[in-house]
Parts: C-alpha cells; structure tokens; sequence
C-alpha cells in the first residue's frame, strides 16, 4: 500500500511540473489558457456551480436574468483560474523596481498614516480580487505583515506555497495556537493580515452580509479592542487581464470609537462586512462565490442551544 507521504510527494512533483509549464508560458498564453480551465470547472463542477449561482441569486435578488446570472457565474471561475496562473508569474514580474506597472493605489495616505501611526494594525482583507497579490506587494513595499493562514495537508505543498508568501518578507502564523503567536506580534505593534469573510460555524457572530445573517468569526474585533489595534479593510482589484490591480482601503476601524457602544465586537464584525459587501458590490465576478459563506444560520446556534 502506498503511503500517504509518497502521495503528498507525487501530488506536489505534479504541481511542480504544471507551474513549470505555465512559466514556459507567456502571461498572455497563460490567462487564455486559464480562460479554458475556468470553462471547464463550469461546466464539470456542478456543485460549485449551484453554490455560486445560489448565493448571487440572494445576494442581488432580482438583479439578474438566468442568462445573465450564468454569465457571470461563468466569469467568477475563469476569474480564479486566472488567480492560479498569475501566481505562477508573479515572482518574476512584480519587483519593486516596477510594481508601477502592474499595481496602482488608491487612497494610500489613508493606510501608510494608519501603518504609521505607532499602534498595531490588523489588516482585513476578503475572498475577492487577489488576496495573494495583497499580502505580497504589501511585503514588497516594505510593510512587513504577519498572515494567518490554514496550513494546507500536503507538507510539500505547504512549503511551496510558504515560501511564495514570504519571498517580500511576509510572515505567516498557522491558524491553530495562533492567538498567543498574534498577540506577541502585536504587543511589537506589527501588521497582522487576516482573511475575514470564512463562515465560522454555528457559535460564530452573526451579521448582515448582502441582507442574509453571515457567520463571522469575531478573532479581529477582539484583537482590535485588546490591543487598540485600528482595521483597515483593504482589497486588491483585477483592472486589466495583463497583470494589473488596484489596491486600496475601503474602511479605517478604530476601536476606540466603538468602546462605547452597547456590543463594540458585533458592531466592528458588521462595519467590515458592510466594507466586504461595499467592495464586492464594484465587481461581483471577483468574489469568491463559490463559497458557502451562508452555510450555517441562527437556528443552528439554537439546535446547539437546545441539545
């Protein structure tokens, strides 16, 4: 029987070789080839399919014919094959010596004052356009951030992706026993990254996220008030199909303005949703759809409850 290290090894030989031939590509070839593969997974993945239909189906009820909806539906998986192919060019394309060329910034006065504002900062970020891009231009540029990541099963692949993170400086911290780890990085008054639009079960905190209740896990609101540690909830957008982004922050949370409030964690969990939802709104077919970010809902808190 052949152990599971040996198909770890020849999963990650496999992924190698393919990233290998993407890079013989031109990034041109490579988005055109990505176009192929979102089609395939479109039409192949029915599952996914379903799931992202149903949840652009609630989140703008009546926006979109059935057409139009398979349309878009079609555009969100060619948009994350491509997300896979540019992380295969990335490393070689975006230096410092030319980031110009493929990142543009909005609002950058907003964020360089928070970085510089002698506090921690947590910066917030979603499934939506290239989150990868966000961690490694802001490592690119100097802000050294620290990211919370779920490490992947396979070990090789783990790695591979590890190194990729923190080519520019980039720190990441494994979600298990990452609480103690974050919170020694912010008494340093660090960058902390953390992805937040993940469902987090039936205990996590429900807010409004495209009218519907989200399960939201509360680990940056709590961080954020013990700290005094402000959020920006920033993004990075595809512009152009030729490696270009806009990067930006769409809200500043400072907790002290919310100490006061009757339930200061729900009130800074439901601000950066509605900064999520404010984003996505710009281009639907950047977010990651495919997810089931309304997986669990209140009655489930009340099974748990109950039982």
């Amino acid at each position: 029987m052949v152990s599971k290290r040996v198909v770890n090894w020849l999963v990650y030989l496999i992924v190698r070789l393919l990233i290998c031939f993407l890079q013989t590509l031109s990034l041109e070839a490579g988005l055109k080839l990505a176009e192929s593969l979102g089609h395939f997974g479109y039409v192949f993945d029915k599952r996914h399919r379903k799931v992202a239909e149903e949840n652009l189906r609630r989140a703008f009820p009546g926006r979109y014919s059935r057409a139009e909806l398979e349309r878009l539906v079609h555009t969100v998986f060619v948009h994350f094959a491509s997300i896979v192919i540019e992380m295969a060019h990335i490393p070689r394309l975006l230096r410092r010596a030319n980031w110009r060329q493929h990142i543009s910034v909005r609002n950058g006065d907003v964020a360089v004052g928070t970085i510089l504002c002698n506090r921690p900062v947590i910066l917030l970020t979603a499934h939506f356009g290239n989150w990868e891009i966000a961690g490694f231009s802001m490592g690119m540029f100097g802000f050294k951030p620290h990211s919370i990541a779920r490490a992947l099963d396979n070990p090789y692949l783990e790695k591979m992706i590890r190194d990729f993170r923190t080519q520019t400086g980039q720190e990441i911290i494994y979600k298990r026993g990452a609480f103690d780890q974050v919170s020694a990085v912010m008494r340093r008054n660090s960058l902390v990254g953390i992805l937040s639009d993940q469902d987090a079960g039936a205990r996590g905190v429900f807010v409004d996220f495209f009218g519907r209740p989200a399960s939201s896990h509360k680990g940056a609101a709590v961080l954020a008030l013990e700290h005094d540690a402000p959020i920006c909830v920033g993004f990075a957008r595809r512009l152009g199909r030729d490696l270009r982004y806009e990067v930006w922050v769409e809200k500043v949370i400072d907790p002290r303005e919310y100490r006061s409030r009757p339930d200061p964690i729900f009130s800074i969990i439901q601000d950066s949703a509605h900064a999520v939802e404010a984003a996505v709104r710009q281009n639907p077919e950047q977010y990651f759809w495919l997810h089931r970010r309304w997986k669990h809902q209140p009655e489930d808190r009340a099974v748990i409850r109950a039982a």
